[in-house]
């Protein structure tokens, strides 16, 4: 019981430094990111996880690289998991950027790939970073629930019940929505793959 008061108050703490922050804080930024330090590494290992052999980023690199992207915006934070939802879709610009960095660079060498094991026709298959990038921006204009959805759950890693509260939704229609991702993304990522 006592452990459960803790986290509750360490989450209701994190929630008042988050909306802090947003609002311009620094103390409060300053305060706050040695308490989430060790959950942003987490979400840049997941992230991490999936890219291919080529990938020069490291998750401390990756999270700092979040920071100083966050420090210089004004965001109005809701809450806990409200940051984290966006500290995750601001990773996903950052691995997207420095994919397109390190292709420019190599002017058409091996991009970063993504392995969706759970989006994946054949189980297993990898994807290009860009390629996936792309896919979700479209998805993201028909159904931007959806394409959060995913964000949060395969990129932020965060569980069906953190997703479906963060989005305003039931755990079923959370299922919905990820099957139909699944399902559009393969679709995509393979149209992707054959036009290639």
């Amino acid at each position: 019981m006592a452990q459960s008061i803790f986290i509750m108050t360490s989450q209701q703490e994190i929630t008042a430094l988050v909306r802090r922050w947003g609002t311009g804080d620094k103390d409060a930024a300053t305060r706050l990111f040695p308490i989430i330090y060790d959950e942003l590494r987490r979400m840049a290992r997941h992230y991490l996880r999936a890219e291919g052999p080529g990938n020069t980023l490291q998750p401390t690199a990756l999270v700092h690289e979040l920071y100083l992207k966050l420090s210089h915006q004004e965001t109005d934070f809701q809450d806990r998991r409200h940051f984290y939802a966006i500290a995750a879709r601001q990773m996903r610009h950052l691995l997207i950027d420095h994919a397109r960095a390190a292709h420019a660079h190599k002017r058409g060498g091996a991009r970063a790939r993504v392995d969706l094991p759970e989006i994946a026709a054949p189980q297993g298959a990898a994807f290009e970073a860009l390629a996936l990038d792309e896919a979700l921006t479209v998805l993201e204009k028909l159904d931007e629930r959806v394409a959060r959805g995913v964000e949060l759950r395969y990129f932020a890693g965060l569980s069906e019940q953190e997703t479906a509260e963060t989005l305003g939704v039931s755990v079923a229609t959370l299922k919905r929505d990820w099957r139909f991702a699944q399902t559009w993304l393969r679709a995509q990522m393979s149209s992707k793959n054959s036009s290639d």
